[in-house]
């Protein structure tokens, strides 16, 4: 680039920092912009669009353009050039605009003498705020340098936007961090939480975008590059070998960190007048505006990591988010992108709720806040941009809802919301030690799932009648090693220790899907939640499912064992995974170890094909768990990660129903012992009806267990029975509108 277009974009961005650093309102500063843009580039139009909500833009300031259609004119995300290039977050570059493929003609603002069109997206780590646009009555396209000197402008101005530049009376835009915001994403976990924001990875702010010395700026640049490079070197060395994912994720590291290209393009931005905070920022935002087009799995996993570094890079030039930041507010809701298994669990119960950008509802994330009983949303999309530390914040697991900085209206409604909730535990607590035993005298009995020592102590509390499932991956998940079966046995016999005497059935690892182990290779499959996971790992990998048996073993210490294997889709499994457990149990006897007095060997129901199995897999299984989350996304082919699909299929669904009393039946004919596990188990409603069908025992989380257990004690299964062989009568798909209306008649 020549020196003096260097100079010229120095000049501009220096006049930009003066305008900026005037005592004026924000309205009045963009029209200062707009000029200084315009007599700059030597055109005959500058305007600017900024985002009035999630859909649409708003012309806010305009040199060249009729003044009356500042804050009248207004564009839908898509429609017309400007609305392209926010959608796009790309360059439109014409010499001809109203030939261009989804012109729109703007009338209002006098525009249709100009035939050149250069728009330029104001965006910040993939949060779109706005459009840049110049034009020009000469029908030429913009030059190389002067489409790059825009997108430094733009830049500038959305650093502006953060740090609230545009702030007052007559302001075009507040400051998104001072207004409140709602964000929907999807339950992983059910509750309702107040209290502050907590940054899992605070986001760094740049405060000096502008900067008057290049050749300062530069060698603070490759200064902070070889520390970041010497973090990688370091990070690289002390990796494993044998962890060999981990090795290519951080080798993908060394490359970016040591990409030329990547170097050369934060130089050119810092030879335009930026610091080398916002040369780092802007190619982050390059990066992270590419991630949400590129269709290919693996480019996008390498743009994460280019986004990654970059956030290294500029916690080594401001040194935010160090040790020497915020302290934790005692009442933290956390914020993350995503967080792993060990890292969530360091944080324990001293979290009020979890938000996450990413996420599943089956992630390693959701099973450890399920099992901390810790409120969880997940898919929340850009909250890490928009949410500052110590930020009040409102967390509805129940509806899938965030509220950042709400208003007082919001505020109380959702504490009237959690009193409502309050004394509904208390009505649950009167009836904790009494039996769910309906009117008409059935007893159902209520057991608590649970995956950690810490949610031993709600066995008591909750009135559960013991642990229905024990999900044992979890002390998998949170280490980068397999753990010693010694540790593992002394776990579990904790476990039984805390239980007092009632029954824990530990179910097997279940992994593979959305639960990778951190020390297993991630197999690519392209519909792992019918791939290679749980019993079928399991059987695969004899070594890791003997040494588990082992453990189970050894922690009973003479005492009754219940063990589940998990995902059983055909009986010879389930016998090869029996014959597994009896052989180990032979091997204790003959090495002169204790064994359990009894064992209890079941299985998890969790796919259609094992409700058709022979009559023999239900004569050889001690018992059987209905796996409700599985199996109902296979019935209904909805997988329960898709939000489009998954609500689409009522668990009252009257077909599912019947796939239900056909299990029940079945299990009467042997006599095998059968329960619902799962979060509709949970559900009073739900679990009212699996009653009626036959189910005597259901297994939820322990906070469910109060409200399921009060409805069942106010309730007949054999009229709900009726209600349910009516709605089937009357060709109804789902049983729930005839039995929200009995109970509505019962009061």
């Amino acid at each position: 680039m020549p020196e003096n277009r260097e100079s010229e974009s120095r000049k501009l961005l220096g006049r930009l920092r003066d305008a900026l650093a005037e005592d004026s309102a924000g309205q009045t500063r963009l029209d200062k912009i707009t000029h200084l843009i315009a007599n700059s580039m030597q055109t005959e139009v500058c305007s600017i669009y900024l985002f009035r909500d999630v859909e649409t833009l708003e012309l806010c300031a305009t040199e060249g353009l009729n003044p009356e259609a500042v804050h009248k004119t207004r564009m839908r995300l898509g429609e017309g050039l400007v609305g392209r290039v926010a959608k796009q977050s790309r360059v439109i570059n014409s010499a001809d605009a109203p030939k261009e493929h989804g012109f729109r003609f703007m009338p209002e603002t006098g525009e249709e003498i100009y035939s050149s069109f250069l728009g330029v997206p104001i965006q910040r780590l993939g949060e779109k705020l706005g459009v840049l646009v110049v034009q020009s009555k000469t029908s030429r396209t913009y030059s190389e340098d002067e489409v790059y000197a825009l997108e430094v402008v733009a830049m500038v101005l959305a650093e502006m936007t953060e740090l609230g530049a545009f702030v007052g009376e007559g302001a075009a835009l507040a400051a998104p961090h001072q207004q409140p915001a709602m964000f929907k994403g999807l339950v992983g976990q059910e509750g309702t939480a107040e209290g502050h924001v907590w940054l899992h990875e605070p986001r760094v702010v740049v405060t000096n975008p502008i900067a008057d010395d290049p050749e300062s700026e530069l060698a603070r640049l490759v200064e902070a590059v070889d520390q970041l490079r010497v973090s990688v070197d370091e990070l690289l060395s002390s990796a494993k070998t044998k962890d060999k994912e981990q090795f290519e994720v951080l080798q993908a590291y060394r490359m970016f960190a040591n990409s030329r290209g990547w170097m050369r393009r934060m130089e050119e931005d810092i030879a335009r007048g930026l610091s080398a905070e916002a040369a780092v920022e802007k190619e982050q935002s390059t990066a992270r505006a590419r991630l949400e087009t590129v269709p290919d799995a693996y480019l996008r996993e390498r743009l994460q990591d280019l986004d990654d570094l970059s956030n290294r890079l500029l916690r080594i030039l401001t040194g935010q988010g160090t040790s020497t930041g915020a302290e934790m507010p005692p009442d933290p809701i956390l914020i993350a992108r995503n967080i792993g298994p060990g890292e969530l669990l360091d944080y324990g119960r001293s979290l009020r709720g979890i938000v996450l950008e990413e996420g599943s509802v089956g992630s390693h994330a959701a099973i450890v806040a399920r099992a901390l009983a810790i409120p969880l949303v997940i898919q929340t999309r850009s909250i890490t941009n928009a949410a500052l530390n110590g930020d009040a914040i409102l967390v509805d697991g129940e509806q899938g809802i965030v509220h950042l900085r709400p208003e007082e209206s919001i505020v109380s409604a959702f504490r009237d919301k959690i009193i409502m909730q309050t004394e509904a535990q208390q009505r649950y607590a009167g009836v904790r030690d009494l039996p769910a035993q309906t009117t008409d005298g059935q007893v159902i009995s209520l057991y608590m799932n649970a995956g950690l020592m810490a949610d031993l102590p709600s066995l008591a509390g909750s009135g559960a009648e013991g642990v229905g499932l024990f999900r044992t991956e979890l002390q998998f998940l949170a280490r980068n090693q397999v753990p010693a079966r010694d540790d593992l046995a002394a776990l579990y016999s904790r476990v039984m220790d805390a239980a007092a005497g009632k029954r824990v059935i530990f179910r097997t690892l279940d992994i593979g899907s959305d639960k990778v182990l951190p020390f297993m290779r991630r197999v690519d499959e392209p519909n792992p939640a019918m791939g290679w996971r749980a019993i079928r790992v399991g059987l695969d990998r004899k070594g890791i499912m003997r040494m588990q048996l082992q453990a189970l073993i050894r922690s009973a210490k003479g005492r009754p064992l219940s063990v589940m294997f998990p995902f059983i889709a055909q009986f010879e499994e389930f016998k090869a995974a029996r014959q597994h457990l009896l052989d180990e149990l032979e091997r204790e006897k003959r090495l002169g170890h204790v064994v359990p007095e009894k064992v209890e060997i079941g299985a998890m129901l969790e796919t259609p094909s094992l409700a058709f199995a022979p009559r023999h897999f239900f004569e050889m299984t001690d018992f059987i768990s209905i796996g409700g989350n599985d199996l109902k996304q296979f019935f209904f082919a909805a997988d329960r990660e898709n939000e489009r699909v998954r609500r689409r299929y009522d668990t009252l669904n009257v077909s599912f129903l019947n796939l239900i009393g056909q299990i029940v039946r079945r299990c009467e004919e042997t006599g095998t012992p059968l329960s619902f596990c799962g979060e509709d188990a949970g559900r009073p409603i739900e679990a009212l009806c699996f009653s009626a069908m036959g189910l005597r025992s259901l297994s939820m989380r322990p906070a469910s267990i109060g409200p399921v257990k009060l409805l069942l004690r106010r309730s007949n299964l054999e009229e709900v029975r009726k209600v349910i062989q009516g709605a089937e009568a009357a060709g109804e798909q789902s049983v729930r509108p005839a039995l929200m209306d009995w109970l509505a008649q019962q009061n």
